[in-house]
This record gives structure tokens, C-alpha cells and sequence, in this order.
């Protein structure tokens, strides 16, 4: 087996991430992406006239990744604060001698390095979102199949009342649908960065908001209307989405991994091979909910180190900017993990609607004492129904109580009380909300 260079990522990372969004997150993707913007920055100086075509061409044929070395681009990094310095270094002695006072002309580091990490989270985007898409067509799938399945819902963590299983997956899905309308938005607004020293664009002289335009569109980036060097809401809008993401997912996760506890049983992760144990060969443990949850949790640090840094002096900031690059590559391989893990999750579920029905009837009607109440409040007054109600649930039989209890009676018969004992009779507008949160998602993704 070849050893791996890095041996902590081939044991640890792929845990978190997805294969296919990080690769757009590596060492050589950034770097390529850091060449993308030095060759458009050189395209656009030679569209406002600043340097002649052959010469943005020539500096252009030598930004490609694998001419360089991003381990002693790394290294060399160390000296200046960040990998541009040196790259520009290489990439000036690569060029023809002609061309190599037009590289990187009229820039600073920041404006490549904001500008290539743009364009990582647009690529990464691309398969991020199709992991979302899939986790969120699943999510519509079970809203859909089990619109009308009864189950318990729960509240602080004790069985409340009847709800169903299709109005539980609506709201996971409307959580999903929600986070992809967010983060699409902010990675479309997403803008090229050029503004050279200070903000300034001074080494384009008139011709800079032309470059800076230029630039833009060379890159397939939002062009801005100022350089944002030390205005980063761009960058806290990502964040906040890519949080937001992993938030949805999070409670996914979770409320997947309850409801398969062995004493709950009402959903089980499928997919063969998965969810094994070192030492009980019995377990099948429900991995993808606890991956998502992992990875979840560990989004706010990384949502608030981005914040933290949001606060940037004058025009260019003292370790401010510097804090960001790794927090938000995390915060998408983060996303990218649990956006798959989720679709797979979603897409594999087992639901076992017969357990879901012996967990509501598990009580003995308890569940029901608000239907009885609400029944009883118009002729005993809400809280008289209420207390009245609240005794009947210590007997060993709420029913044979209700029955018993001559003020019940009254008002009541043994039909009515049946019938108020019925989870189906209690379920409100449950349909409803499931059909209008599929018609919310089915009008978004048309």
C-alpha cells in the first residue's frame, strides 16, 4: 500500500468530509485557483490596454498547478504571511523575460488569495449542492410517504401527542430546502477581489474599475462595487449559510439517531456493511446520524472564529483576514460531508410505522388527555377540564378513569371518549402542513 502523505487526513478526514467536495478543497485545487486569478488578472489588464495580449497569454500558459510545488509554496509561505508572495516569485521566473513586469501587476496578495478562494467554494459548490439536492429529495420522498403515518411526537424529551411521521420529515425537509436557498444565494454573490494596496486600484491608474471589472468576469465572479479588504460580510454571509447547513443536517441527524434508539426502534438506518461494532457483533449503530452530528457541532466554533475576525483594521487587517482561509475551508469540507451524509442517510432510511404505533398506544391514551380536555373545556371551563383531566392520568387506566369519573360522564359517553382517545381525531392540519411544505419545495426546485 502507498503511504499516505498525510497520514492524519487518510485516517481522520474522510470521517467528515465527502471525496468528491473536498478534492475541490485541496492543496492543489487552491493553488490552481490562485493561478486562475493571477491569469485573469493578466487578461484584464490587457482588455483595459494596460499590457499587450501575447503577454497576458504568456503569463497565463504558466499558471497551471502542476508546474509548482504547493509543499514548498507552503513552506516559503511562512516568511511573508501567505502562499502569493512565493507563488508570484515562481511564477515571475517562470515567464518569458518580457512578461515578467506584468505579473501579478498592480495587485496585492490579498486580492488573489480572497478571489482564488472564491472561486474554491464556487467549484466545491457543485457537488455540495448535489449532495443538498439528494438529501433533500429524500427528505420530500419519506414527507410523502408517510403523510398520514401516526406516530408520537415529543417534547423535552417525553412522549407529547399524536403527530405524524410525514409532518416530522416535512419539517426536515423544509430545514434542508431552506439552507440550499441560503448558501446558493451567498456563493452567487460571492465577488472577485481587486483593489491593489490599499484599496485604491492606484496601479491601473484611470483604467482600474475597467481591470477590476474585467477581472470579475474573467473569473466568473460577481464584480463589486468597492474592494471589500476589510469589509468581509461576504465572507460572514458564507459562513452563516454554511452553519446554517450544517444546523439542518444536525437536527437530521439527531432526531434520526433517537429515533433509532433499541427502546424507540422507529427508524433504522440502512445500507448494507454499515454501522458495525469492534465488540458487539449484534450492533448496528446508526454511523451516518452520528458523523452528521459530529460534524455539526464542531460548525459554530468555526461559524465564530469567521465572525470573530470580521472586525478588521483601516484598510487591510493584522491577522484578521489570516484567520479566515482555514476556518472556511473546514466549515465546507464540514458541509460537503454532511450535505452526503444526510442524502444517504435520508435515502436508506427504514421506517417502521408498526413500532411508531405501539410507542403511541404505549401509555395507555395518555397522549390524548389534551383531545379529552379540549372536549370537556366548553361546559366544566379550560382549567376545571384541565385538573380534572390531570387526575384521571395517576389511575392505573386513563380510560376506565375517564369512564368512571361521573363529572366526565356528564358531558361525555363512552363513544365520545373513544373517540377522543383515537390519535387520528388529533391530529390538527398534519396533512395539511405536509402538502404545503411539499408544494413549498416542489415551487422552489421547478
Amino acid at each position: 500500500m502507498k503511504p499516505s502523505s498525510s497520514p492524519s487526513e487518510a485516517l481522520l478526514r474522510g470521517l467528515s468530509g465527502a471525496v468528491d467536495v473536498d478534492a475541490e478543497l485541496d492543496d492543489r485545487h487552491l493553488l490552481q485557483a490562485l493561478l486562475d486569478a493571477e491569469a485573469a488578472l493578466a487578461r484584464a489588464g490587457a482588455d483595459a490596454g494596460l499590457l499587450p495580449g501575447p503577454v497576458a497569454d504568456e503569463i497565463a500558459r504558466h499558471c497551471h498547478a502542476d508546474r509548482y510545488d504547493p509543499a514548498a509554496l507552503g513552506t516559503a509561505a511562512e516568511a511573508a504571511g501567505n502562499p502569493v508572495v512565493p507563488l508570484v516569485r515562481e511564477l515571475t521566473a517562470a515567464v518569458a523575460p518580457p512578461a515578467r513586469a506584468w505579473v501579478h501587476h498592480g495587485a496585492t496578495s490579498q486580492d488573489i488569495l480572497d478571489s482564488a478562494l472564491a472561486l474554491v467554494v464556487t467549484r466545491a459548490g457543485v457537488p455540495l449542492l448535489r449532495h443538498l439536492d439528494a438529501a433533500t429529495a429524500a427528505a420530500a420522498g419519506l414527507a410523502r410517504a408517510h403523510r398520514d403515518t401516526v406516530m408520537v411526537a415529543r417534547t423535552l424529551g417525553q412522549q407529547a401527542a399524536p403527530t405524524t411521521f410525514g409532518l416530522k420529515a416535512a419539517g426536515w425537509l423544509l430545514g434542508l430546502h431552506d439552507a440550499r436557498t441560503r448558501l446558493a444565494q451567498a456563493r452567487a454573490a460571492l465577488p472577485a477581489q481587486l483593489g491593489g494596496a490599499v484599496g485604491t486600484l492606484a496601479g491601473y491608474g484611470r483604467s482600474g474599475l475597467v481591470v477590476a471589472d474585467r477581472f470579475a468576469a474573467h473569473l466568473g465572479l460577481a464584480a463589486g462595487p468597492l474592494p471589500w479588504h476589510t469589509r468581509r460580510q461576504p465572507v460572514l454571509d458564507l459562513a452563516a449559510a454554511l452553519g446554517g447547513l450544517l444546523a439542518a443536517t444536525g437536527k437530521i441527524a439527531l432526531d434520526v439517531g433517537l429515533l433509532a434508539q433499541t427502546e424507540v426502534g422507529e427508524v433504522a438506518e440502512g445500507g448494507p456493511g454499515r454501522g458495525g461494532s469492534s465488540a458487539m457483533p449484534h450492533k448496528r449503530n446508526p454511523v451516518d446520524s452520528v458523523l452528521v452530528t459530529a460534524a455539526a457541532r464542531r460548525g459554530p466554533g468555526l461559524v465564530g472564529t469567521l465572525f470573530a475576525a470580521a472586525g478588521q483594521e483601516h484598510e487591510r487587517a493584522t491577522g484578521g483576514w489570516h484567520a479566515e482561509w482555514e476556518p472556511l475551508l473546514d466549515l465546507l469540507h464540514l458541509a460537503g460531508g454532511a450535505a452526503a451524509r444526510t442524502a444517504r442517510m435520508l435515502g436508506n432510511l427504514r421506517v417502521h410505522p408498526q413500532r411508531m404505533r405501539a410507542n403511541l398506544d404505549a401509555t395507555g391514551g395518555l397522549l390524548l388527555a389534551e383531545a379529552v380536555a379540549t372536549r370537556l373545556a366548553p361546559a366544566l371551563g379550560r382549567a376545571a377540564a384541565h385538573d380534572l383531566v390531570a387526575r384521571a392520568t395517576t389511575a392505573a387506566s386513563f380510560r376506565d378513569a375517564l369512564l368512571a369519573d361521573p363529572d366526565v360522564r356528564a358531558h361525555l359517553s363512552e363513544a365520545d371518549v373513544d373517540a377522543a382517545l383515537d390519535p387520528a381525531g388529533w391530529l390538527g392540519s398534519t396533512a395539511a402542513l405536509v402538502d404545503r411544505a411539499l408544494d413549498a419545495y416542489e415551487r422552489g426546485t421547478g
